[in-house]
């Protein structure tokens, strides 16, 4: 098999028992990033209440997380492209479980934005070396849907963060506050996940293209021995593994990338408005329709279950329907779902309207994580999708000052008008620049295989 690129033999392989491992494991672990990307939003009134922090404290709690989550995805990325993926995303894990817990703990508000800085640097670049890391472990037929299933996985922990704080806010436990035991939680669970990751290998496209190709066969080797038990493998064509140099940062400005990053870029810098925006400002959003603390996180727990049952949504959708085409259909969605959503008063309506609005904007986020790791080379691409998806983290944190003065002066309609126009930009950007990906090697979409400038523009 020396003749054979990694890339290939993974690409003619079923799904195996370490490619559900693998799914269960990066699912879990992103469970936890998103536990904690909403938390802040989904313990803000309790939090003002508690520390009495006053209108220009609030934006920099709610931004304090996605602040170190922009620093760390830009770092953490390029350490990924040049160590490994698996080193990485276990740094990530470690900082995150660590400053979690002292959050539990803080005293006042600034020593509590201080630790969630610090635990943003942890968690920035797991979504993206995550999708990284599966993409290039699963073959192109079940990339989508796989991907798919781990978000699917992750994204449960918007209804249970939601459940938990209604459950616990109201009350103490061993003498701590209960908003304090949702980051005791936060911490235990990424530190346990963390344990079993050690389990998992380092990617084999990965260590092809660092020229460890033992290290990439002995992995290879071990998938395959997998699927010869479930059946006869594909046959597979004899490509020339690649050895690639770790790639630099200027390589996404390279003409034949240029285009893709840019598109990348401008739609990570939109996406947070109408994505973050709800779910991290939703609590305020009913607080400002009149509705109490308690009432609010009940209705945020009933519309955050939107969130795990839009990713199952997109498991049949993912590998149907192009990737690019769905990002737009679901960015339309969801900017008439917010819309109508904003400007409902009825309990009933801002329940459905905030159901409908969740449902699809995890069509939306599944069907954008996988695209973002299938359009570069294995060598820059955690550092391609870590330094796009930072400037959303840096955008979640500026959201806060953004949307809130419109909220506070103009209300909720206004604000997700806003929401609405970021959308129909998305839908722009992705529609014109973004090249198809959906049931396509990587090494295809990203032009490895034919490394020439007229393959490039065939696939668009």
């Amino acid at each position: 098999m020396a003749n054979i690129s990694i890339g290939a033999r993974l690409d003619r392989l079923p799904i195996t028992r370490l490619h559900k491992k693998a799914t269960l494991l990066i699912g879990t672990g992103i469970f936890f990033d998103l536990f904690d990307i909403f938390l802040a939003g989904v313990l803000s009134t309790v939090l003002v209440e508690q520390f009495h922090i006053d209108e220009k404290w609030l934006p920099l709690l709610l931004a304090s997380g996605f602040l170190g989550m922009f620093i760390g995805a830009i770092v953490l990325g390029g350490l990924a492209d040049r160590f490994g993926r698996k080193k990485a995303f276990m740094y990530n894990l470690a900082i995150y479980s660590i400053f979690s817990l002292l959050a539990a703990f803080s005293p006042n508000v600034g020593l509590l934005i201080f630790f969630r800085f610090v635990a943003g640097l942890g968690l920035g670049a797991e979504p993206p070396l995550c999708d990284a890391y599966l993409s290039e472990l699963l073959p192109a037929s079940q990339r989508g849907r796989y991907v798919a299933w781990a978000y699917t996985l992750a994204f449960l922990a918007m209804p249970v963060e939601g459940i938990l704080a209604k459950i616990l806010v109201p009350v103490q436990l061993f003498g701590l506050e209960g908003w304090r035991l949702l980051f005791i939680i936060g911490s235990a669970g990424s530190l346990i996940v963390w344990v079993w990751r050690m389990h998992l290998p380092e990617s084999p496209r990965w260590l092809e293209a660092a020229g460890r190709l033992e290290e990439a066969n002995q992995i290879a080797v071990q998938m395959e021995d997998e699927a010869k038990a479930l059946g006869e493998l594909k046959p597979v064509q004899s490509t020339t593994p690649r050895q690639t140099p770790v790639a630099s940062f200027s390589v996404l400005w390279q003409k034949r990338y240029r285009r893709y990053t840019l598109m990348l870029w401008f739609f990570h810098i939109l996406q947070t408005i109408g994505y973050y925006g709800f779910g991290t400002l939703v609590p305020l959003i009913l607080k400002a329709k009149g509705y109490t603390i308690l009432h609010s996180l009940e209705y945020t727990a009933l519309t955050f279950l939107g969130y795990p049952l839009g990713s199952l949504l997109s498991l049949p959708l993912v590998e149907r329907i192009d990737r690019k085409w769905l990002i737009v259909l679901s960015a339309f969605l969801m900017a008439v779902f917010g819309i109508s959503f904003g400007m409902a008063n009825l309990p009933s309506l801002i329940v459905i309207f905030g159901f409908l609005y969740t449902l699809v904007s995890n069509v939306f986020s599944n069907a954008f994580h996988i695209y973002q790791a299938e359009i570069f080379p294995t060598s820059v691409r955690a550092t391609a999708a870590g330094s796009s998806y930072s400037l959303s983290r840096l955008m979640s944190g500026l959201m806060p000052f953004m949307l809130l003065p419109v909220l506070n002066h103009y209300g909720s309609a206004a604000m997700f008008s806003v929401v609405a126009v970021a959308m129909g930009l998305i839908m722009v950007d992705i529609g014109l620049f973004g090249p198809r990906s959906t049931g396509r090697s990587l090494e295809d979409v990203n032009g490895e295989e034919r490394g020439s400038e007229t393959g490039f523009k065939n696939r668009m």
